[in-house]
């Protein structure tokens, strides 16, 4: 079936999405050892008796981590239990040393709690989160052309795991669940929640049903989804293939499988298993997890401001719902926001050069805002004189750049460089003058009406000044000019 019979077919079926979010843990020591949690160390050098699974080695919970559960189920508005166990959940894989992982199955940590998305009709859709429960994670397979290694690096080091209900229905909702939940993790400072080092990792459970039924389809599981987009494409994808299969007459299988970020398809790993394969059973080794009720008191106490209370704020101020969206969401960002306008910037006019100039850089490998040369208040200095029309908006946001990458002072950084804007109107007249000689096809083009070419006439001119000409008073001389040549 092409892509587009596929995409056809899956018009008349409705996606039910249930996430498996493992949130690695900012802690120091591992979940059951005092090994240093680390990432990008060399190979098997993070280990012990432990978390290695050596005979006769004992396990202790990691009572940090305890508490970064309880933080993150607060957060959720769930039920945090005061009495849990630790579970073995056999299963046999290169990079689980023990042959089983220890976890939490009947007696998680915490049980409800919900999120809520937004839908593709401007609504809200609430998403129940079942449970999280505080685990250990796996080593990782390296593999190499004709061989595979294993670092156990990783093994033991804490996770929790958030379960949702089946509540999403579409891709788009599934990635704003994630994104969300890695926000409200990153702003209660329980992990950094960074994909691409593998410390958020989502495993999709995915079934289709025909439009209006109730009954849920054969659910397949997409696993190890790195990055939002890796989700986003998956989940369309499955969604696609199982619809295709079920127009065909044919069954989907309840499996596995996993995601090839390079072809865009999902491909099957194994049958499904499910938790009669995983043999679950208390941990001999550990006692019951028994909370006192004050110790949940205190870290409620002690919960920091939440992305969705930091939307309703920014909205309060002024900011379009999608910059208060991306704000929240980014907490760094967030940080230097609320900064800046402490320091007296206009709301909005922060937000722009935050979530414009700012987060381009950062995405051409330059460094984040808050972590580059640019303090906020300094950011505050630049759009004052920019507003004064002491420097104009091209050599701006020249200057922001070098400044956010090199640092220095905004006022001596104008001074020193020549970025003081062109007043003398003599200068700009004979720029423009020069520019319109050079380019006789764009001044026939505005003269004989084709207005979009004056923009290229506006930009030889500020090229020709530097950038350090305002646009509006370069546009309005090109047309004087203009007016006397027809």
């Amino acid at each position: 079936m092409s892509a587009t019979a596929a995409r056809a077919a899956a018009s008349a079926y409705e996606l039910v999405i249930g996430l498996e979010v493992h949130i690695e843990l900012r802690t120091r020591t591992k979940m059951f050892c005092a090994c240093p949690v680390t990432f990008g160390a060399p190979p098997n050098t993070a280990v012990c008796p432990v978390c290695l699974g050596l005979p006769g080695a004992l396990p202790r919970p990691n009572a940090e981590a305890v508490r970064y559960g309880i933080r993150l189920g607060l957060a959720l508005g769930a039920t945090i239990r005061l009495r849990g166990t630790f579970a073995r959940k056999n299963y046999f894989y290169p990079d689980l040393p023990k042959g089983y992982q220890i976890s939490q199955y009947d007696q998680p940590l915490v049980e409800g709690g919900a999120i809520d998305v937004p839908t593709a009709d401007g609504g809200v859709r609430r998403v129940r989160v079942v449970r999280a429960h505080l685990e250990e994670d796996a080593g990782k397979l390296l593999h190499g052309e004709g061989e595979a290694r294993v670092d156990l690096n990783r093994a033991g080091v804490p996770l929790v795991e958030v379960v949702s209900a089946p509540d999403l229905r579409t891709p788009q909702e599934a990635r704003a669940y994630v994104a969300e939940l890695r926000a409200i993790a990153e702003a209660l400072g329980i992990s950094d929640v960074r994909m691409e080092e593998g410390s958020l990792r989502v495993d999709a459970n995915v079934s289709v049903r025909r439009r209006g039924e109730e009954a849920y389809g054969t659910r397949v599981e997409v696993k190890n989804l790195n990055s939002l987009r890796s989700l986003e494409r998956a989940l369309a994808h499955e969604g696609e293939r199982q619809a295709a299969l079920l127009e065909a007459g044919e069954a989907v299988a309840g499996e596995t499988r996993g995601w090839d970020e390079v072809r865009g398809v999902t491909y099957a790993l194994r049958r499904k298993e499910g938790e009669d394969d995983y043999r679950y059973f208390p941990d001999p080794d550990l006692p019951p997890l028994v909370l006192a009720p004050d110790a949940v008191e205190r870290e409620r106490a002690a919960l920091p401001e939440l992305p969705a209370e930091r939307r309703r704020r920014y909205a309060q101020v002024g900011l379009r719902a999608e910059d208060a969206a991306l704000l929240a969401s980014r907490l760094g960002a967030a940080r230097y926001f609320d900064a800046a306008v402490a320091a007296g910037g206009r709301p909005r006019e922060v937000a722009a050069w935050v979530l414009g100039e700012g987060a381009r850089i950062e995405n051409e490998g330059g460094p984040a805002l808050e972590a580059g040369g640019l303090p906020p208040h300094q950011l505050v200095r630049l759009l004052e004189r920019l507003e004064r029309g002491d420097i104009a908006r091209t050599a701006a946001k020249a200057l922001f750049e070098r400044l956010v990458r090199e640092g220095g002072d905004v006022d001596e950084r104008i001074a020193a460089e020549g970025l003081a804007a062109v007043d003398d109107p003599a200068a700009l007249a004979a720029a423009v003058e020069r520019v319109l000689d050079a380019n006789p096809r764009a001044v026939a083009d505005v003269l004989g009406g084709k207005e979009k070419a004056i923009g290229a006439l506006v930009g030889g001119v500020m090229r020709a000044l530097g950038g350090r000409a305002r646009a509006a008073a370069v546009e309005a001389e090109i047309r004087r000019q203009l007016d006397g040549r027809r």
